[in-house]
């Protein structure tokens, strides 16, 4: 059997561009909003998103460990190890719709009034106190030096927080109390063993993340001028890909001219 080979699309079917009926404002485009409006709109609004890279394979495979681990417990109503250590009063939170909930493709939904977008994200988990309260959680894996305890100002920490705000809101207005404190549960390998020897050693941590859900509603006015506007946003300050595809279009023009001249 030949070798599958996937080639890039620069054209989406519409009914996944904004305006479309399958199209919906997930928790990662807003961050890629806030990242770069110009690609944002690019790829919303005119169907051509950037060019794709492969999955992190090892941070999935952590994902889906974490989660049968903590389902051992959902289903037991009993503490995981890691909410004893950090002294969080809680159980996984077992409900009908958690499967749904942490489902990337459909996740839990919300229809804002004002502006209209269905906003949705998918949670990789939630936990409950004993008085109903749910606490927001998301998993983390990656590698660095020293232990894991607090987030950082880098954009990826940022993210994080802004990642752990739209779980609480998308909550809050399907009903829920939800705790404004919410967690990471962080594996770190560590690079100071001698050899691979077929392993890797993490250390787990739980990082607290207090949210803040007041910035969403704003945000989303914006998302939605921005998708309503025809003209082209501003690029985001940091974006290697407005950069590049302006140097590649002026060299690439350059080319063209430079051999259409010779031609003469």
């Amino acid at each position: 059997m030949a070798e599958y080979k996937s080639k890039y699309n620069p054209d989406r079917s519409s009914e996944w561009n904004y305006g479309g009926y399958k199209w919906r404002l997930s928790r990662s485009k807003i961050d890629f909003f806030f990242e770069c409006p110009r690609c944002f709109y690019l790829d919303n609004k005119l169907g051509t998103k950037r060019p794709g890279f492969p999955s992190f394979n090892l941070n999935i495979a952590v994902d889906e460990l974490f989660k049968k681990e903590f389902d051992i417990h959902r289903q037991g109503k009993t503490p995981h190890p890691i909410m004893t250590k950090y002294k969080v009063d809680a159980v996984p939170f077992l409900h009908a719709d958690m499967d749904k909930w942490r489902d990337p493709f459909v996740g839990i939904e919300y229809k804002e009034p004002e502006t209209g977008l269905t906003v949705s994200g998918g949670v990789d988990d939630i936990w409950v106190k004993p008085d109903g309260t749910l606490i927001i959680v998301d998993y983390k894996s990656t590698s660095k030096d020293g232990s894991i305890t607090e987030l950082s100002d880098s954009p990826w920490d940022q993210q994080y927080t802004r990642q752990l705000g739209v779980y609480r809101w998308l909550l809050e207005q399907n009903g829920f109390t939800v705790d404004p404190l919410g967690y990471l549960v962080y594996a770190n390998a560590s690079k100071d063993l001698d050899a691979f020897d077929d392993k890797l050693i993490f250390e787990t941590t739980l990082v607290s993340v207090p949210t803040d859900v007041e910035w969403i509603l704003p945000a989303l006015r914006n998302i939605k001028a921005c998708l309503n506007s025809g003209e082209l946003p501003k690029s985001g300050a940091s974006c290697e890909f407005c950069p590049y595809r302006e140097a590649a279009g002026k060299k690439l023009q350059a080319v063209h001219f430079a051999n259409k001249n010779a031609k003469k």
